[in-house]
């Protein structure tokens, strides 16, 4: 209102029959507008600049000095159903609001599991096939049941939500809506009633139950059918309609307590109960959600998720923000009190025993391109932020040890540098059942040998990670049991060890050709001349695919090998890989919980993609492999587990249905007034242990977006300097002497 109440003001007029400077017609009347009137609309508009701060600032001034952490997303989250849910970007917001049973230490490593809702990690019994009970060491082949009593700590209480609420007569005031009922309403805030209830053991035996049901399409119901008891047959009857089917491998035993029985030893199990599949479902939300008429709106548990966690969704506009805020019938929790070495130097317990969360907002904006958000996680708009290829030179520096830090520029913002070996494995997987490139001789082992030995990857992961990668020697990863470091952890058929650096170096292309020729094709060609051409699928579409594809077909034309790329669209990939219509693809696999089963598992031949619809896309089949590790997958970590692990590596190794390629190490850059950041890699729901300086914020914001004045200056000095002929002129004309 300022800005109109001074143009009002400036604007004067004058009564002149002939046209000058500054004249407007008002009908057959011509009227004369001040010659500053210019000059004092920019200035009114550079007064108004001034006085707001900081002028870029895309946040509400009302915000700035409160604890509310900003972060991005580039893609739209498709699902928050924890029964469905299954990629990190969709767990980056459900781990807020979901609680499982038990989770990780937030500081300790290796990973410890800690009570969540429950009072304690429980412990499984045991029985023989007589139901007499076993000690806890007993081998895997003697236990006939494995039975886990969880008990929920009671007063935990769910967000408020409609789906809870309840007319004054007790009824549901949210069933059996018409159209009329909810017209115009998008989102679960349009309901003007909430209500809660505490959290119990039936919900989460219901949520095992949804896992069960087909309709429901749980990505894990594959694996889980073959541990719980029961879990298929009452899946097949469901899938018939029979509702009430029995399910024994899931019961509840009190109002707090419930039971899952396995039909086998399987100690990762516990593992299991810390991911949100695993999350209680509260029935009235399920009720609530299957009405028509919501389900017209897209109104759905898919979009709109019930928990009982830290945080709950408030604003969800996926093509522009999605904002989380605390829950206002969240319980006590406290920061923990405990972590690893060099924890409390690095100031990580400082809030210990403090209550959490201490963000009471977290506001994610999309950001589909790196460079916008780059640039205003430089001028304090985000929190956190990865680095890209393009940023890296100007973002960290390297040490003469090779130590990573973040650069001088970003160390005079005091932004720290937090890395951390991810527990995740890449690698090119040969499908298995080619003609070619498949197949257990020694000719078709040596073919995929000189292969892997000729794609360097630590020349990959210089070129295209920017040193951000750990060449792989297996599938296991660093951090987990099984990942053995030395020459001992070494891929003997790639690499050979030099002793005086105490290092492996990587076989030369020599060796790899020979082993070519000894694969019957020398040169890079069959019997016949006939030249050896692989073809190499993939879905990759960004802007840096071309370049990678030009390396690996470089790198294999130094054999004689004519690599092909077949890039397709995503969907189709997919089809290839699960019709095993490839001969080599890039994948990927992410730890779901750590242990070396959640790894070797993808190269189980029961696990197949092509003929059992598992993990294991390079269709790897190899009879003693399956038989340890049928041995080792439901062992405790000890030393004999060790030694079948290393037998499993050495099979793996020598076969090489894999290139093993590298694990990736995540660089994460946070602003100082971000306290309490530690990178996890596994579990989520580490936003409740963040806290923001936020008047450490505010300063910084102001100090790095100080409005450059100096172009406003000049233009008011032009502008004064232009309406100066102009004032003489009517000077003199007022006083007759124009």
């Amino acid at each position: 209102m300022l800005y109109r109440k001074l143009l009002k003001m400036s604007d004067k007029s004058y009564d002149y029959r002939a046209p000058a400077f500054g004249h407007r017609k008002r009908g057959t009347e011509w009227h004369y507008r001040h010659p500053l009137y210019g000059s004092a609309v920019f200035l009114t508009l550079f007064a108004f600049f001034i006085g707001c701060g900081v002028p870029n600032n895309p946040y509400p001034k009302s915000e700035q000095n409160k604890q509310i952490y900003y972060s991005t997303f580039d893609e739209e989250p498709k699902h928050f159903d924890p029964a469905v849910a299954y990629s990190s970007d969709e767990y980056n917001f459900i781990q807020q609001i979901y609680e499982p049973p038990v989770q990780y230490h937030y500081l300790k490593r290796p990973y410890e599991l800690i009570p969540l809702t429950a009072e304690a990690v429980p412990q499984p019994l045991y029985l023989d096939a007589s139901g007499l009970k076993l000690p806890p060491d007993t081998p895997a082949e003697s236990v006939a049941r494995a039975i886990y009593d969880i008990r929920i700590r009671p007063g935990i209480m769910y967000q408020p939500h409609p789906c809870f609420a309840k007319t004054e007569d007790g009824e549901w005031r949210y069933r059996n809506l018409i159209k009329a009922d909810v017209k115009g309403f998008t989102e679960i805030k349009d309901f003007e009633m909430t209500g809660t209830r505490e959290l119990i053991a039936a919900d989460y035996v219901y949520q095992i139950k949804r896992m069960a049901d087909p309709n429901v399409s749980c990505p894990i119901f594959s694996t889980l059918k073959n541990y719980i008891l029961g879990m298929e047959t009452y899946s097949a009857a469901l899938a018939k309609g029979q509702e009430d089917a029995p399910f024994p491998g899931v019961e509840v035993v009190d109002r707090y307590t419930y039971r899952v029985i396995l039909k086998e030893k399987y100690p990762q199990f516990v593992y299991w109960l810390a991911m949100p599949f695993f999350s209680p479902m509260p029935q009235e939300a399920i009720d609530f959600y299957k009405q028509p008429v919501l389900k017209e709106r897209n109104i759905v548990i898919d979009r709109f998720p019930v928990g009982t966690g830290p945080y709950r969704i408030e604003t969800l506009a996926p093509n522009k923000e999605i904002v989380l805020v605390k829950n206002e019938n969240f319980r006590i929790e406290r920061y923990p009190s405990s972590g690893e070495s060099g924890d409390r130097e690095a100031g990580l317990l400082a809030d210990a025993w403090e209550i959490i969360p201490f963000v009471p907002k977290a506001v994610y904006k999309l950001e589909k391109e790196y460079i916008p958000r780059w640039n205003k996680f430089l001028q304090g708009y985000y929190d956190t932020s990865g680095i890209s290829s393009d940023t890296f030179d100007s973002a960290i520096t390297f040490s003469d040890a090779g130590d990573a830090s973040a650069s001088e520029a970003l160390k005079a913002k005091s932004i720290v540098l937090r890395t951390s070996v991810s527990p995740t494995t890449v690698y090119l997987a040969f499908n298995m059942l080619d003609d070619t490139v498949g197949g257990y001789t020694e000719a078709k082992q040596k073919l995929r040998q000189a292969i892997s030995i000729v794609l360097d990857y630590e020349e990959y992961i210089e070129i295209f990670l920017n040193g951000r990668g750990v060449a792989s020697q297996s599938p296991i990863p660093p951090g987990i049991f099984g990942y053995e470091e030395g020459e001992v952890g070494m891929n003997p058929y790639v690499y050979h060890w030099h002793a005086a650096t105490s290092r492996p170096i990587r076989k030369s292309v020599d060796t790899a050709r020979r082993l070519l020729a000894e694969a019957g094709y020398p040169g890079g060609q069959d019997s016949k001349g006939n030249p050896l051409i692989l073809h190499f699928d993939n879905a990759w579409t960004s802007a840096g695919a071309t370049s990678i594809l030009t390396w690996i077909r470089n790198r294999l034309d130094e054999l004689g090998i004519t690599m092909q790329s077949r890039t397709t669209d995503y969907n189709r990939f997919r089809d290839k890989v699960k019709n095993a219509n490839f001969q080599i693809i890039s994948w990927g696999w992410h730890a779901d919980y750590p242990d070396a089963e959640n790894f070797l598992f993808l190269l189980y031949g029961p696990n197949s993609r092509a003929t059992h619809g598992g993990e294991n896309t390079a269709n790897y089949d190899n009879p003693a492999y399956n038989r340890l590790f049928e041995k080792i997958k439901n062992m405790e970590n000890s030393p004999e587990r060790l030694t079948l692990i290393r037998e499993m590596k050495d099979i793996l190794q020598r076969d090489a249905p894999w290139v093993f390629t590298y694990h990736p190490v995540s660089f994460g850059l946070a602003h100082e007034w971000v306290k309490n950041s530690k990178p996890r890699g596994l579990g989520g729901g580490t936003l409740k242990y963040l806290r923001i300086d936020a008047s450490e914020r505010v300063q910084s914001r102001q100090a790095w977006n100080q409005p450059v004045i100096w172009p406003i200056w000049a233009c008011v000095g032009f502008l004064i300097l232009g309406t100066i002929p102009a004032v003489i002129t009517i000077w003199k004309r007022e006083r007759g002497t124009g």
